[in-house]
This record gives C-alpha cells, structure tokens and sequence, in this order.
C-alpha cells in the first residue's frame, strides 16, 4: 500500500457524512470546507494540490499539482488531517448538498477512477486528484461535464459524492448503457465513454431531456445518480421568486396575510 490505510464509517440517509478513522500518523486529505468535526490530537495543514508523491517533490511539482485542481474549477488549495496523538483519533466530512457518499478502494478498481467535477470530498493521503481530458471532442463540448474530468489514482480509499440516490451497475463487455449527461457520477477506466447526439429533430426539441446523452460501453463500473446538482439548483431557480416582480406563491401569501392582519 503506498497510500495511508483508513477505516470509515458512513452515517445517515439522504444527508450522510464520513467518519474516518485515523491511526497514529495516518493523513486524510479532503477539500477545503468540507470538515465537519474532528476529535482533539488531530493537526490540520492547507497544502498545495492533493499532497501526492505525483509530480514531483519541488515546488514546480506542487505547482503542477495545484494547477491540475484550478483546470477543473477546483480550489489550489486543499486540508489535510494528520493523527498527532498516540491513539485513534476520528475525523468526520460531510456532502455539501443531500445525496449520498460513495466509498471507492481504488486497490479494488484498477487503481483509477473517473469522476465528474466537485464530487470528490475526501481521501487517504497518497490518493491523486487530477484531471482527465475526453479524447473525444464531442465528450468534452457536450458532455454535461466539460471537456475535463476528475481522476483519482492511488490503491487506497476515496470518498465521491453524488446527489439523489446512487446507482452501480457492472457493464459487462460490449453492453451500452445511455445515460443523461448529468446524471454520470464515476466510471472505471476501462468503460468507453462518449456522446451521442438525441434522435428526431422533435425529441431533441421538445423532449425535454437535452440535445445529448453519454453513452457507456463495458466492460467496468459505472456509478449513476438520480438527482444532479444542476437539475435541483435550476427548479430552486425557476422556483424562487425574480427581483422586480412576484411569484404566484408569493402574491398567495401576501393575500392570506394581509386577511389575517384585518387589511
């Protein structure tokens, strides 16, 4: 094992948090601002990158690193959590918005995993965070998740989160799974991913679905999710009311107020 070796512990339904269990002198890295709480003896660094060996050791190597993280909208920065006491010390994280946690033993998936970008939340230390470009254009214009996606490389444990409720199906080899852009959460290396255009002038019109769709070939993993982040942040959207004018909910409510104030 060249990563740290940790133990966890995932709690709750629609909004989870990890609890990972760490060792004396065991080191988990997670982005900044997911913390949720952490026990006395534990120390607490920012550190350029992903704190891997990755990419060499000097400054232009941590450089690099960081400016992997920057290609895909990430922070330069990230935290690690080192246990500083002599006995076990727990650090719990938690997902920025309801869905689940998927725990990932990259020693157990061919030591790489490609993920969509802002779902990595925490991993052992040793564990690369970098990028992974579409080698087909059409992946990366109209993929849903641009042209660049998060890897994670390493034989140790990582932590994905996705929103809604999770789906893992196994692709056997030669099976082709199609797949709302948005919905892809992670997938194996070995599964072919590309773009389809949607059929029919009127389905991709009028459909409702979008113009395009990811299409998975096996063999490999693949992790979907019910409830994409941008589909829920754009019903909150259509749903709040717009600066300069009133919802019909909120012409209601002022109605029923002012009938109890006696206007």
């Amino acid at each position: 094992m060249n990563n740290h070796e940790i133990d966890y512990k995932i709690y709750g339904d629609d909004m989870q948090f990890v609890e990972i269990e760490l060792d004396p002198k065991e080191t988990v890295v997670a982005e900044a601002g997911a913390l949720m709480m952490m026990e006395d003896g534990i120390g607490m660094e920012t550190i350029f990158g992903d704190g891997s060996t990755g990419g060499g050791s000097g400054l232009m190597g941590k450089l690099f690193s960081a400016g992997k993280r920057v290609l895909t909208g990430e922070s330069l920065f990230m935290t690690t959590f080192t246990n500083e006491h002599q006995g076990k010390k727990h650090v719990s994280f938690a997902s920025p918005y309801p869905g689940k946690i998927i725990p990932m033993d990259l020693s157990e998936l061919g030591g790489k995993v490609i993920c969509q970008k802002d779902s990595f939340l925490a991993a052992a230390k040793g564990v690369s965070v970098g990028i992974e470009f579409q080698r087909k254009i059409g992946a990366g214009f109209f993929g849903g998740e641009g042209f660049i996606m998060q890897k994670l490389e390493g034989d140790g444990m990582a932590f994905v989160h996705a929103g809604g409720t999770i789906y893992k199906k196994e692709l056997a080899p030669g099976e082709v799974l199609r797949v709302d852009t948005g919905c892809l959460v992670a997938m194996t290396s070995d599964v072919d991913y590309s773009i389809e255009m949607v059929k029919g002038v009127k389905t991709a019109l009028f459909g409702g679905e979008g113009l395009f769709f990811a299409t998975l070939r096996g063999p490999g993993t693949v992790w979907i999710q019910s409830l994409p982040f941008s589909r829920l942040a754009s019903r909150v959207f259509a749903a709040a009311p717009h600066r300069g004018g009133s919802s019909d909910e909120g012409s209601i409510a002022k109605g029923v107020f002012g009938m109890l104030n006696g206007d």
